[in-house]
């Protein structure tokens, strides 16, 4: 090709800019020079080698330490309409020499090739007959013999230098400290090679370590509040419990796979392809499963144990959001797993300088656990990298440290869940506890029960504070099933009892809101009625998918579709603006997924006078004022204005100005209405003594029916 860089980048990839350091790579291998590579997973290596083996003459050869992911990186390319194929035990004889002819007749751009088969010497001779664009060596801190993914293969890739002396080689890692960059450079002869260091920061995941308590019913808690239905990753430390995990995972209804060392190789095989295949399996393994796990929408990665080093917690955590957009990182640790890898180091065969280097990186591992100022500053300072300011997305910037003893208010709390016999959520929970005589509270006779108004100390927010982290410590369990009534359950026994004392987080108080005079910008929410076109998108990406047998993010990824859905392009000229549509995608997908858009636009259209209120909105115009400038009573634009709500075009915190324990008061007494009335807001309107207009309480309605659509 003789096409700039920047020109592939669209056409073939869809992108509009380089990110980082990837241009300046990129330009280095076509000036014919040697590059090593660190840059953090999800941040664009492949890009540094591929695009220049589409320009520079001949083909570009990438060492990859995986199957899965020479397969992986195959099928995409072939999507994108670049001629690739991989070299490794899974081809049969025939396929062998049919890609070797392709080889020798220049039909490929990129090989995908495993490090044993490259050392062998029909393999070199093949090599010596073709014209080489590059050498690619992914992974290289596999070549480090301390490093805790070390390849013994990767120690013979020096040869590249030693045969091929003229061909630029670049090394990639997303996970490398200085004492592996210094062997990567040794043992592959890069010291004449820059080093590009775009730094470790993963800003779009969220980190967050707790004290392990119940770790499967953390674990639980944490996927079924929060990663409902996504793809995610749990490790564990030992092959027993891995198993044992992925099948209480399965009887608590999660869709579990095993994947370790132990299964045979089919089984294994048939796992991994199932976990690329599907949008939402959770695969629970030993460290044996990951490296050059490709797929881009694993929404968490969990951890069950400790991980032997920060360098492993890095790289596990780092399969998490590879498309950028938000994900978890999630880990329980204890006492137990500090005992238990200390006893593993302690009876292992390596050396003595070994077991300390080991031992030291752990003791960095427990820093990190324990670290009670910014996790991820901390996380990137053992890499060398700093971050100015905290990150305010890991638990220790998001939560206070301070703590309070909160027996007391505890066993208050409980004692009000079992005395109404755990029928009601929080809201009723903190009014029976203030001593509120409602009507409700009146009629159920829980105004004469022992714990009404004992609790008159705290005020609401505090109350709210309580309840959710009881909720958080799986003191208190949430029925959603049931309009999100509080249930006790067996770990709340020894507070009830007087027998544990429980220290709770100190909230820092808000200040009490203000109207808000402008609608925020907010990105669009794939809930509510917007999940009917999410759905519809990944419906359709799916039975492309399975007609190709490739996985669904092979023909778009969750960003390219969240594009869609926030943009909702019309034409082909639209869709190709949106980042990951490049040429070769836009001709083979645009129009299926024009019409899946356009069926869903023309069910959805709302008025044009809803439509001009939810604008001025938007322009920062107050209620008032709008009612104003169009003619109307303000009640009509706060009709107007929940119809947008209800179809997700606008925010409820952006229209109503209430604290969030008031919302939630307002939605459960929506939700506590009996089914033939649940359209009716006088009910409502009454319970709270006009304390709410009517405009308000709509709005609240139409928000909370658009997160239940």
């Amino acid at each position: 090709m003789n096409k700039k860089p920047i020109e592939i980048l669209k056409a073939v990839f869809g992108y509009d800019r380089f990110r980082g350091q990837q241009e300046d790579v990129i330009e280095q291998l076509l000036a014919g020079q040697d590059a090593l590579v660190l840059m953090p997973t999800g941040g664009g290596k492949s890009l540094c080698y591929q695009i220049p083996s589409l320009i520079r003459p001949g083909v570009g050869i990438v060492i990859s330490p995986l199957i899965a992911l020479m397969q992986d990186q195959v099928s995409a390319l072939l999507q994108l309409g670049v001629k690739a194929a991989f070299l490794n035990s899974t081809l049969s004889q025939d396929e062998v020499r049919s890609i070797e002819r392709q080889l020798l007749n220049n039909e490929l751009d990129l090989l995908y090739i495993a490090p044993e088969r490259l050392t062998s010497g029909r393999t070199i001779a093949l090599f010596q007959r073709i014209q080489i664009a590059l050498f690619a060596i992914d992974e290289a801190h596999c070549v480090s013999q301390w490093g805790h993914d070390f390849r013994a293969d990767y120690l013979q890739l020096s040869l590249l230098h030693e045969q091929f002396p003229t061909i630029p080689r670049i090394a990639l890692t997303a996970t490398a400290d200085e004492k592996t960059r210094q062997e990567i450079i040794l043992r592959l002869n890069l010291e004449h090679a820059p080093l590009f260091l775009s730094g470790f920061d993963r800003p779009n995941i969220r980190y967050r370590i707790v004290q392990k308590q119940n770790a499967r019913e953390q674990l639980i808690e944490f996927i079924t509040a929060e990663h409902a239905g996504d793809a995610g990753i749990v490790y564990c430390l030992s092959r027993k419990k891995v198993d044992e995990t992925a099948e209480w995972l399965r009887s608590k209804g999660i869709n579990a796979l095993a994947y370790h060392a132990g299964m045979t190789n089919d089984l294994r095989s048939l796992h991994q392809h199932r976990f690329l295949m599907e949008d939402s399996l959770v695969i629970v393994a030993t460290i044996a499963f990951g490296m050059g796990i490709d797929k881009p929408n694993v929404r968490f990665v969990a951890h069950l144990d400790l991980p032997k080093s920060v360098e492993a917690y890095y790289q596990e955590t780092g399969r998490a959001g590879r498309d950028g957009l938000p994900a978890n990182a999630w880990m329980a640790y204890g006492l137990q797993d500090v005992i238990t890898l200390r006893r593993m180091l302690a009876d292992s065969n390596a050396d003595e300088a070994h077991k300390r280097l080991e031992m030291h990186k752990l003791d960095a591992m427990l820093a990190l656990c324990e670290q009670v100022h910014c996790r991820r500053q901390a996380l990137l300072r053992y890499f060398g990298d700093h971050l100015e300011q905290p990150c305010n997305n890991c638990d220790t910037c998001l939560e206070t440290v301070e703590t309070w003893d909160g027996t007391l208010v505890a066993q208050q709390a409980l004692s009000c869940i079992y005395r109404t016999g755990q029928r009601f959520g929080v809201g009723y929970l903190i009014d029976v506890l203030r001593g509120k005589l409602t009507e409700r509270i009146i009629g159920f006779a829980h105004d004469k029960q022992s714990t009404f108004g004992i609790g008159k100390e705290l005020d609401e927010q505090q109350w709210s504070s309580v309840f959710r982290q009881l909720v958080a410590r799986s003191l208190v369990s949430v029925n959603f099933d049931h309009f999100g009534v509080l249930q006790l359950t067996d770990a709340c026994r020894p507070i009830l009892r007087g027998e544990q004392q429980l220290m709770l987080r100190k909230d820092i108080k808000p200040e009490k809101s203000r109207l808000r005079k402008k609608g925020a910008s907010k990105s669009v929410s794939r809930g509510g009625s917007n999940s009917e076109l999410w759905e519809a998108l990944r419906a359709k990406r799916r039975e492309i998918a399975d007609a190709q047998d490739v996985p669904p993010y092979i023909i778009f990824n969750d960003a390219t579709l969240t594009a869609m859905l926030e943009t909702k392009p019309a034409n082909r000229q639209q869709m190709a603006l949106i980042s990951g549509v490049g040429e070769q995608k836009l001709k083979l997908y645009a129009d299926q997924f024009l019409a899946v858009i356009s069926d869903y636009v023309g069910e959805h259209t709302i008025s044009d006078t809803v439509t001009e209120s939810a604008d001025l909105f938007k322009l920062g115009f107050t209620i008032q004022q709008i009612a104003q400038k169009r003619g109307y009573k303000e009640e009509t634009i706060y009709n107007h204005l929940s119809q947008a709500l209800e179809q997700g075009l606008l925010v409820l915190r952006d229209v109503v100005e209430l604290p969030d324990p008031e919302i939630k008061r307002i939605e459960e007494a929506i939700l506590s209405l009996p089914v033939e009335q649940q359209n009716a807001l006088k009910p409502v309107y009454e319970l709270f003594d006009g304390q709410y207009s009517y405009g308000v309480l709509r709005c609240v309605r139409a928000s909370l029916q658009y997160q239940t659509a």
